[in-house]
């Protein structure tokens, strides 16, 4: 893995990029609440899609996620697997119908289990776009100012945007010491092997973690003699005003929350049942 995959804002010049933070915040955490608390598929299906549009709308390029991609796709994937080894027959519960697809003693899938375990899957398609999406499109000082104007304390606000602007910086030194480490004869790449690469991760990762709070050390010394947090309120030079399209977001945010709550009255509850 190279530089290129490195996690972090990417300047581009797309309509996403070019939305209000507070705008993007508002969807981001609006629609994922709205897939987090329904399992009606076909909402869950137009937001994936919509999210993977999205996405992909922004130029983002392969090499800056694929890693995390990959990583979260193995996470869902067990974690699909797990659900359907501890409690196999919850699906049939849920929508109180049973049709056997594979009969195999207690590991029996019934096309309900199998219809719950996709609106699982689904509800990641929907949030980890919009979640790399937000990450990867929103300058961090513009984020800090729009929180602020949220009435959060811009002391809160500077933290999350010194967090969200270390975070490329972690992966970058991670990076060069891994490289480092190579040159002097270390193999660490994917031709290694998996106990081999984790050991060389641990032998980084700890030096890293030590780095790291020495720089949080200086970071917060040097704030404190610019006399940071003195005064109630401040000023942000990379405050944007709000546009029509922010607002298209925003109300686009509250319409997708309202059919979750209709789509709650038509099903009389959280799940979609199409078995009855």
């Amino acid at each position: 893995m190279n530089k290129q995959s490195i996690l972090g804002y990417q300047p581009q010049d797309s309509f996403i990029h070019r939305l209000n933070a507070t705008a993007k915040l508002f969807f981001f955490l609006l629609v994922s609440i709205a897939c987090m608390t329904t399992f009606d598929t076909r909402f869950l299906l137009f937001v994936a899609i919509f999210s993977i549009i999205l996405f992909k709308s922004a130029h983002l390029q392969w090499q800056q996620v694929s890693f995390i991609i990959k990583f979260i796709a193995l996470f869902s994937l067990l974690n699909l697997i797990a659900i359907f080894i501890f409690q196999p027959t919850y699906g049939q519960e849920l929508y109180g119908s049973r049709h056997v697809l594979l009969a195999a003693g207690y590991f029996t899938l019934t096309s309900q289990e199998l219809f719950y375990l996709v609106n699982v899957a689904l509800k990641y398609f929907c949030t980890v776009p919009l979640a790399l999406l937000f990450l990867l499109t929103t300058d961090p000082s513009a984020f800090a100012s729009s929180l602020n104007k949220l009435k959060i304390s811009y002391k809160i606000s500077y933290a999350v945007a010194l967090a969200l602007r270390y975070i490329p910086d972690i992966q970058a030194t991670y990076w060069d010491i891994s490289a480092a480490q190579q040159a002097r004869g270390y193999e660490l790449s994917s031709k290694a092997k998996l106990s081999t690469r984790l050991k060389g991760a641990i032998n980084i990762i700890l030096p890293l973690i030590f780095s790291s709070l020495e720089r949080i050390n200086t970071i917060s010394t040097a704030m404190q003699l610019r006399r940071f947090g003195s005064k109630k309120t401040r000023t942000w030079y990379t405050q944007r005003p709000f546009k029509a399209s922010d607002w298209f977001v925003i109300i686009l945010a509250i319409v997708l929350f309202g059919i979750t709550l209709y789509l709650f009255k038509l099903n009389h509850g959280r799940f979609y049942d199409p078995f009855n």
